[in-house]
């Protein structure tokens, strides 16, 4: 009788919590979906999807183990994804469409995916969080390799046939999976031991001048040589991403969203950007890992950017994140700007997306404000508030204002949305070794960079903004950068816009000594591990303080980089730089001024630093 009064009184408990807690819990079992089944969890996760209640609190949980993924009954849709190659239509894994208040809870469960598929789309949804998962595929999308040797006229690579198989055609390696086959295009050589990039790799690459005219053969199963005389010798026993595909899905794309939060999910793996926000609002990713899976000796992880930030709003942060061996920058943040092409009338212009990877956005919408930009000095000369906005196709489109545009806006010049743009709170994560960057910042909301370390293999911060190249643009406002450290690996390799540790380099093609482009950046009380010279650089920025950082030498790589100072400043006003320490014989302790008069830098008592001669 006492055994089935506590259980009576269990169940009280429970559904008293069930009930003030106010959240339903479906089961993905409930559909018939066990872990470890190796079925095609795709039909069933659409059911659960259907069975969520609108406006409800509902969690979908997955008993703890491995769901498999393939494309078959995928939910296919049409999306012009930011950074990404538009091959329409994306199949969609799991889709979370027009929800409120739904919680995807994994339990610790492994996510694999099969062929070319977007593992979660989260559109037009609210209140969402995605939690306690991994997502993987079991042929990834990306290949490796291992040196085996190395001499005058080939290099031999072991390259494991079962997990990446491939073909050699017309002497050229080409990759296989399910339902694709794709040829190799592009390599990172990562060090054995560090697992870092190859320094002195990077935009130059790791195996040299005219390496795709090899002439592959294989030599016995998962040994194939590359003949050709290669003007950069790889180092035996490291390692090699082996990059073959498009980047034409993202692991997680969030659009039209709000309030979002992802947390403790591993992003082992994808063929694109791992998370990917576009004109979404309010993001939390917290305790996200884009790495590769050490469990199956992999050195390959995501295909580009971590997380990539594309017109969002509100508050983006970033929290205990951890990020290695991607093939792009962990965290870029930005707007798209747009060309004018055409003065229709005095109230609508005719744009065009310039990126062929940046096409086809809802760029606009009634009421909100737009920024009229000089394509040449990268000023905002004057706003105006959006009355329409028509898409003509998937490049080109009509917008008009509410009130007359300026005369001076004419083709050739640009716009940007300042509706959609963003505050950024980056910290507590780990920046370990990836292709590229480390954080990349383009946005006028206020942006704390605080308490990570970064291992770039170039430059750690760049804070950038064009219109004329890649039109992702934003004048940054408000930015500090403290607490962090920043280690010897930072800088040891040359990629685009890589001046310094940190490096601030807008895109300007006649700038404007008297109006800078950037303000308020504050460099504080951090720790710069350095083997080269520049530290900072910094093009067209006012307000600006380098200040209480501390300086220490590093002899973990020889120095190579042209600059020779350890502060640049360009084209700048107000700058200040004091109370910096130094700890063994750091190189770069001189400020060189390119532009920029030496009455706007205020130096403080016993600098470190002296004006360059």
């Amino acid at each position: 009788m006492k055994k089935y009064l506590c259980i009576t009184l269990l169940m009280s408990c429970l559904t008293v919590f069930s009930q003030t807690s106010g959240r339903d819990t479906i089961r993905i079992s409930d559909f018939g979906l066990q872990p470890d089944m190796r079925v095609n969890a795709v039909p069933y996760v659409i059911k659960a999807m259907e069975a969520c209640r609108d406006g409800g609190n509902t969690v979908v949980f997955f008993p703890k183990g491995r769901y498999d993924f393939w494309p078959h009954q995928c939910i296919e849709r049409d999306y012009f994804e930011s950074n990404t190659t538009d091959n329409n239509p994306k199949r969609l894994a799991i889709l979370i469409d027009g929800k409120d208040g739904l919680t995807i809870d994994g339990n610790g469960s492994d996510f694999v995916f099969h062929d070319r598929m977007q593992p979660f789309t989260v559109d037009n949804s609210r209140n969402v969080t995605i939690k306690n998962l991994t997502i993987d595929w079991d042929i990834p999308l990306t290949a490796q390799g291992t040196v085996l040797s190395t001499t005058d006229d080939y290099i031999d690579l072991k390259i494991n046939s079962l997990e990446s198989p491939y073909i050699i055609e017309n002497d050229k390696l080409v990759f296989v999976g399910e339902g694709w086959k794709s040829r190799w295009s592009s390599t990172m050589e990562f060090v054995k031991e560090s697992l870092i990039v190859a320094p002195m790799t990077g935009d130059a690459g790791c195996m040299g001048a005219g390496w795709q005219n090899y002439k592959a053969t294989e030599l016995s199963q998962g040994i194939v040589r590359l003949n050709f005389p290669f003007t950069r010798k790889l180092a035996v026993g490291n390692l090699l991403v082996l990059r073959h595909s498009a980047r034409d899905h993202a692991g997680v794309f969030i659009i039209d969203s709000k309030n979002v939060c992802i947390e403790n999910l591993d992003m082992y793996h994808c063929a694109g950007l791992g998370i990917l926000s576009q004109f979404a609002e309010n993001l939390t990713f917290r305790k996200v890992r884009c790495i590769p899976n050490e469990s199956k000796g992999r050195i390959l992880a995501g295909h580009d950017d971590g997380f990539h930030y594309s017109n969002c709003r509100g508050d983006v942060v970033v929290d205990n994140c951890v990020f290695h061996a991607l093939m792009d920058d962990p965290i870029n943040v930005h707007g798209t700007s747009v060309r004018v092409i055409e003065r229709v009338d005095n109230f609508t212009l005719k744009c065009k997306f310039m990126h062929r990877q940046t096409v086809g956005l809802h760029w606009a919408r009634p009421d909100e404000t737009v920024g009229f930009i000089n394509n040449q000095t990268m000023l905002t000369v004057a706003t105006g508030v959006v009355r329409e906005f028509r898409k003509i196709d998937d490049e080109l489109f009509e917008i008009s204002f509410h009130e007359a545009i300026p005369d001076r806006i004419i083709a050739g010049n640009a716009l940007e949305n300042l509706t959609w743009t963003c505050n950024v709170l980056i910290k507590n994560s780990h920046f370990k070794s990836c292709r590229a960057r480390g954080v990349l910042i383009s946005t006028p909301g206020r942006t704390v960079i605080e308490n990570n370390v970064f291992e770039s293999s170039g430059a750690a911060i760049l804070i950038a903004g064009d219109a004329n190249q890649w039109y992702e643009t934003g004048a940054v406002k408000d930015v500090l950068i403290t607490k962090n450290i920043f280690k010897a690996p930072c800088m040891t390799s040359m990629y685009q816009f890589c001046e310094g540790v940190i490096s601030v380099f807008p895109e300007i093609p006649q700038p404007d000594a008297r109006k800078p482009f950037h303000q308020n950046i504050r460099v504080v009380n951090n720790e710069f591990h350095l083997f080269d010279y520049p530290v900072l650089y910094a093009l067209s920025v006012e307000n600006l303080v380098f200040s209480d950082n501390k300086l220490i030498r590093s002899h973990q790589f020889e120095p190579f980089h042209k600059r020779k100072a350890g502060l640049t400043f360009e084209l700048c006003r107000k700058i200040t730089v004091a109370g910096n320490t130094v700890e063994g014989d750091v190189l770069g302790r001189e400020i060189k001024l390119e532009g920029t008069a030496k009455n706007e830098v205020k130096l403080g008592r016993n600098s470190i630093f002296k004006f360059a001669k």
